[in-house]
């Protein structure tokens, strides 16, 4: 017998399936599409380690069973290639970004290719690639016509070690997620793309996207949508009013305090002579602060008292006005009213200080007139309930009173979001070059499409230094004006690698198009993605951003549909075999050229998907590998056999393995089909006989599995076509029905008994065999029987 050797078998096959080109999409035709996608990835230098591949493993069994089903199937790679790490590791190395970039993708092919994937690469994009980034150029200059793409100034979230700005989704616990470096806030002339015109589009599209429901829930904090009122608070001793966005109006009359945001202009206006240096020396401290930082709930609560004081609308009592750095000046209108008793924030902050603490809502229906509970409190309360201490709004619920008490004291109903537009400026230099010239005479002025792409310059230190690297490129900087001849100068930032991304699912179907985007009759033949697999971490950034890309697009007329993405599955994290994320710090990264190496493709893909549901977190197991490889050594013995006879008892097994392993392929439950596969191989391999057809029809379905071992065994049958052009199996109904079930007997709702039966048994056959059990009638003899409960083929429930 010639041994199982993956490492002969699995490269042959991977040319054989190249050359044939049994992976590339047909644009139209007859047969219904399928687009099935991958988050591309960054082509980092590390390359792939064998957490990567899970994924690309998931989606490339959804590809080759739908190709067997009669679908064009498009499955894509390309390569996230502009960014930080890319650039930081050149940097690092001392080597041009992009030529340590197109070594890692070489890598990365290699990689992705040994793993037996089935992706067009005709398809492949590279978004450093100037054909790929004057498109994301256009894009952007498409926004700027539209009034969605602007530049102000603005406080930015500043890695000082990476020098640039990062977006609040990069700022992990107030730290850069790149250098894990702590974030600062910088205030800097930057671009955006106005995300919140559609807020209430991207908060209302989530309730229809079949999305895992976790990860809509992140997008819904992120947006951040708020319904409350407006207040305004006279200034004691001024005409000015503090405005107040709240979402609890009803609790107004427990206001004790108003506390502004630091960078609040009408700090400097109200501030008090002696108070000043105090509060300066504050708001200093509070900029140093990120975002994270400043709203942690668990932060010990720190602020000044400005000497203002302004009038409670509802009280007429004058209250003092303080800054703390836990008010944003992005949310609302960077000023609280402050109530102690029904907000944690404020509880604490007022126990700090001494400020008083006055409670207005009591969550039982009695009510207690004139009484001040707040000093039995705890902690805030923060529910619905009865107003109380609110004068003739007594009595009232919470509901009813918000209404009634922004009316009373002239307040304006008033929705917001936390959601901010899309800052897409970086002050680096590997990434897509922003389209857009100043002129002293003519101001910002869009590059002319027809001179697109804006190429990055080559003739640059490309270290940061705290302004984009391009500023330093005499070729790139000093330009003519397009409208009026003059000298001018292009923008020297370059643009967020989530707008490369936020839209290169549209490439992926006309990569070579040179005069659009892409063509409109590939826009309304592939899309939207039919399935999309891939990290939950990128819920709030480049989920969001292609949402909003596609909103863009449809309203102006380039696409007719909603939603990018109609399905999107997550799969979990692989953690190394201590349990840790691997990582090269850790020393515990496993890489898959060193698994493929020594147990093959197919052993690692099938194990990928043995160890557990797909969404799971798993550790890595090698003694697992060499379980699945000992199953595939199986398989591979089974081609010896030479009598191929009729056993019907195998072939329900095998009907039942095709309806399971289908069933648990379309529900993403890899990790029971696999299980199936095996029990089923272990069923053949203590029999003598194995049906040709039953012995065909396994290699099928392993196929999407371990395609390498299954296109081979296939041959070894005499086949000329490959295994993927056959058409999936299809399961016989009535062999795929248990013929005898366990029976649960229970007798009031305690089980008693277990009995074998036929699956079809109607109840009065039940009752029979019921009452025909020794067992059961020591516990039903003398007594009288008031109800039975009967589930065909499941249980029958006694009540005595």
């Amino acid at each position: 017998m010639i041994n199982y050797d993956p490492q002969k078998i699995e490269p042959k096959w991977q040319k054989k399936w190249e050359k044939l080109g049994l992976n590339q999409a047909r644009d139209f035709g007859k047969k219904p599409k399928y687009y099935c996608l991958d988050m591309f990835p960054y082509p980092s230098a590390a390359g792939l380690h064998v957490g990567h591949p899970e994924g690309y493993t998931a989606t490339d069994i959804l590809s080759r069973y739908k190709r067997m089903n009669g679908f064009n199937v498009l499955h894509p790679m390309g390569w996230d290639a502009f960014g930080l790490p890319a650039e930081n590791y050149a940097i690092k190395m001392k080597v041009n970004p992009a030529k340590i970039t197109k070594e890692n993708i070489k890598n990365f092919t290699r990689q992705i290719k040994s793993l037996g994937f089935s992706y067009d690469w005709n398809r492949e994009i590279n978004t450093s690639d100037p054909d790929y980034y004057k498109w994301t150029q256009w894009l952007f200059l498409l926004l700027y016509k539209n009034n969605l793409a602007y530049k102000k100034k603005a406080p930015v979230n500043w890695c000082p070690h990476c020098q640039t700005v990062l977006a609040n989704e990069q700022v992990i616990d107030g730290k850069c997620e790149r250098c894990k470096n702590e974030v600062v806030q910088k205030e800097l002339e930057q671009w955006f793309f106005k995300v919140t015109k559609y807020a209430d589009e991207l908060l209302n599209g989530l309730d229809e996207l079949d999305w895992p429901e976790p990860l809509k829930q992140i997008q819904r904090n992120w947006i951040g949508k708020s319904a409350g009122a407006e207040i305004d608070f006279k200034v004691k001793g001024s005409r000015q009013a503090i405005k107040v966005f709240t979402t609890r109006p009803d609790t107004l009359f427990g206001a004790t305090y108003l506390v502004l945001a630091p960078e609040n202009s009408l700090v400097q206006e109200l501030v008090a002579e002696d108070r000043k240096q105090e509060a300066e020396k504050y708001i200093k401290a509070a900029q140093k602060k990120s975002h994270l930082e400043r709203t942690d709930l668990a932060k010990d609560k720190t602020g000044v008292f400005i000497g203002a004081y302004a009038v409670n609308p509802a009280t007429n009592q004058e209250i003092p006005v303080w800054i703390s750095d836990y008010v944003m000046m992005d949310y609302g209108t960077g000023a609280i009213m402050a109530v102690p008793a029904h907000d944690q924030r404020d509880f604490e902050f007022a126990k700090k200080f001494k400020l008083p603490i006055f409670q207005v809502i009591r969550p039982d229906k009695e009510v207690i007139k004139g009484e001040n509970q707040a000093g039995a409190l705890k902690e805030a309360y923060t529910g619905d309930g009865q107003l109380i201490n609110s004068g003739k709004f007594d009595g009232l619920k919470a509901e009813q009173a918000k209404k009634e008490i922004t009316k009373a004291v002239q307040g304006r109903k008033k929705t917001i979001y936390k959601i901010r537009d899309w800052l897409i400026s970086r002050q680096r230099y590997w990434g897509a070059p922003i389209p857009i010239i100043y002129c002293d005479q003519c101001g910002q002025v869009p590059v002319p499409e027809k001179n697109l792409p804006v190429i990055l310059p080559d003739d640059v230190d490309f270290k940061p230094t705290g302004e984009s690297p391009l500023v330093k490129s005499k070729k790139f900087h000093n330009v003519k004006c397009p409208q009026c001849g003059g000298a001018a100068r292009r923008e020297s930032d370059t643009m967020d690698t989530f707008v490369c991304s936020a839209w290169y699912y549209f490439r992926y179907l006309d990569p070579r198009n040179s005069q659009q985007f892409c063509g409109q009759k590939k826009i309304k033949y592939w899309l939207p993605v039919d399935l999309y697999i891939g990290g939950a971490e990128h819920a709030a950034g480049h989920l969001i951003y292609s949402r909003f890309i596609t909103k863009v697009l449809r309203d102006l007329g380039y696409v007719g549909f909603e939603e990018p993405f109609l399905k999107l599955v997550n799969q979990g994290l692989i953690l190394a075999e201590d349990g840790r994320k691997m990582s090269k710090s850790l020393g515990n990264v496993i890489n898959p050229d060193e698994v493929v190496a020594r147990y093959g493709a197919d052993t690692m893909r099938m194990y990928e998907m043995f160890m557990g549901p797909l969404e799971d977190t798993k550790p890595w197991n090698a003694q697992g590998m060499v379980g699945v490889r000992r199953f595939l050594d199986k398989v591979w013995s089974l081609r010896q056999t030479d009598n191929y006879v009729e056993n019907k008892e195998m072939v329900v097994v095998t009907h039942k393995t095709i309806n399971k392993v289908t069933e648990d392929i379309k529900n993403f439950k890899f990790n029971t089909a696999v299980s199936a596969l095996m029990i089923w191989v272990n069923e053949m391999t203590a029999k003598d006989h194995l049906l040709v057809l039953d012995y065909q029809n396994f290699l099928k379905i392993l196929a999407p599995f371990a395609p390498h071992i299954a296109e081979e065994l296939w041959s070894a049958l005499g086949k000329k076509e490959s295994i993927f052009q056959e058409s999936w199996p299809k399961h016989d109904d009535r062999l795929t029905v248990d013929q005898t079930v366990t029976l649960i007997v229970q007798i009031n709702g305690k089980v008693r008994d277990k009995i074998e039966a036929k699956a079809d048994l109607t109840e009065e056959e039940a009752k029979n065999l019921v009452y025909g059990s020794g067992r059961i009638k020591t516990y039903i003899e003398g007594k009288k029987i008031k109800k039975i409960i009967y589930i065909q083929g499941r249980l029958i429930n006694i009540v005595v």
